[in-house]
């Protein structure tokens, strides 16, 4: 040892322990960023592979659909964009790969009644909604996502239906209900809500989107089915529906029929008694 150097014990143990620290606290952030990233992974996983796994299993057994295909283009609708920057045209391609096929005098649109027309349409193969669809079927219940830079779907982190208007989930259903609605043809049915004062409410999709597209070079008529309760509180005579028809194309024909939910579930439980007779 020099003259003049002391050797401190304390501080060699102080730095080890700092230098164990430090490493432990990186050791931590890698071990939180490699989970982090193997989380993400998987969610985009488990969505690509739901998706293939609903389209491979749609019950149109009659056409055989190239699910690879649909997911890819799919996804060039909304990877590597900022997520409230994905406009209805992202999906036009998407709406070209997969055509609807008419369902003249079966359509079945629906506002605020979502639950009451699936549990009948489950039951009866009277109609098809949109949601009975390839691609309505593959994407209902589903939320997704991309983020600039970044060639990944999400699944969580994305906006919700209200956060912005040009966000994927809303941008794809406002795009394929127009879709669906520029194929009405014949006789055409709509479940609107009788609890709520107004079924026919401007900022739905149904009234937004789906009625403008409605065209009597095709369409026959609207029959608008108005699912009420015992406390129902409109009908038929409601101002909503009286714009409804106002923005029916020149052509079409329109009617209304009060229908209680009791008789539409009754109706849905007996497969022997005629659509039509439901209401």
């Amino acid at each position: 040892m020099e003259h003049g150097e002391y050797r401190n014990p304390r501080k060699k143990r102080r730095t080890r322990c700092l230098a164990m620290t430090v490493c432990a606290f990186l050791v931590l952030v890698t071990v939180i960023a490699v989970s982090l990233g193997l989380t993400l992974s998987n969610g985009a996983d488990k969505f690509k592979s739901t998706f293939i796994a609903k389209c491979e299993g749609f019950k149109e057994k009659s056409k055989r659909n190239d699910c690879q295909k649909i997911w890819s283009v799919f996804e060039q609708a909304y990877v590597g964009r900022d997520p409230c920057k994905v406009p209805m045209e992202a999906y036009d391609s998407l709406i070209a790969t997969t055509a609807f096929d008419p369902a003249c005098n079966r359509m079945m649109f629906w506002s605020k009644t979502k639950d009451v027309v699936h549990d009948f349409t489950e039951k009866r193969d009277c109609f098809v909604t949109l949601e009975d669809t390839l691609l309505g079927s593959v994407l209902d219940g589903l939320t997704w996502c991309g983020k600039e830079g970044s060639s990944e779907t999400f699944t969580t982190g994305c906006p919700g239906w209200s956060d912005c208007d040009d966000n994927p989930v809303r941008s794809f259903w406002n795009r394929v209900s127009s879709a669906f609605a520029g194929s009405a043809c014949g006789d055409v049915t709509a479940m609107l809500n009788g609890s709520i004062a107004t079924p026919f409410s401007p900022t739905s999709i149904f009234a937004s989107i789906e009625v403008k597209r409605f065209n009597s070079t095709t369409m026959k008529s609207l029959n608008v089915v108005l699912v009420t309760q015992d406390n129902a509180v409109t009908n038929c005579t409601n101002a909503s529906l009286k714009d409804l028809q106002k923005e029916l194309d020149q052509g079409i024909k329109y009617n209304c029929k009060e229908v209680t939910e009791s008789k539409i579930q009754a109706c849905g439980s007996h497969p022997e008694t005629p659509c039509g007779a439901c209401w």
